[in-house]
């Protein structure tokens, strides 16, 4: 799934540790997990792997819970599965997250991909799971800048998938970039401005 590299909030890169595998479906973007597996191969599998499948192949056309195939498919991937997650596309309706909200905190891992950075949804995905109570790792993959990786630590994302280009100058500075700059909080509330 090309050269990508997986790193952790403070910019180590875990990917030796990932064991995350992404569900080759026909819209499987590049750099959702470091590798893929089909179907086929998960159900013939003696281990229960981690699993990361597409949340649209989940849901029916008004964005709810499909029934049917649909869920005894699910059923059947949490059956064969170590731990499931899921990806979902930042150009998804992000008023449909709160009406899955109960789904969504039970995965272990949620991804979100990037197509194209265009109006900063992934900013409010990760911040909406935050605030519906997810626990569990969001992690942050496609096309988003690097410059923007301080940001979305703030909003609460964990993990972030790197293509090798991005890791070729030193990426640390983007881990770090807004360590002690105003972060919301009231100026005057800050200790520099205590007492003043």
């Amino acid at each position: 799934m090309g050269n990508h590299h997986i790193l952790n909030s403070i910019g180590i890169d875990v990917s030796a540790k990932d064991n995350w595998q992404a569900l080759s479906t026909a819209e499987l973007p590049d750099g959702i997990a470091l590798s893929h597996i089909t179907l086929l191969e998960l159900l013939h599998k003696q281990e229960k792997l981690n699993v990361i499948v597409p949340l649209t192949d989940l849901l029916d056309s008004s964005g709810k819970l499909a029934g049917g195939l649909s869920h005894e498919v699910y059923e059947l991937l949490t059956q064969h599965t170590g731990r499931l997650g899921i990806w979902l596309t930042a150009d998804t309706d992000a008023d449909a997250l709160a009406g899955l909200s109960e789904f969504l905190l039970a995965q272990s891992l949620i991804v979100i991909h990037v197509p194209l950075f265009a109006d900063g949804r992934d900013f409010s995905f990760a911040q909406t799971l935050r605030q519906l109570g997810y626990k569990g790792e969001i992690r942050i993959a496609g096309k988003f800048g690097r410059d923007q990786i301080a940001y979305l630590l703030r909003v609460g994302v964990d993990s972030f998938v790197l293509c090798e280009h991005d890791l070729k100058s030193d990426i640390s500075q983007a881990f770090t970039a807004l360590a002690s700059s105003y972060d919301g909080q009231d100026s005057s509330a800050l200790p520099m401005f205590a007492g003043a």
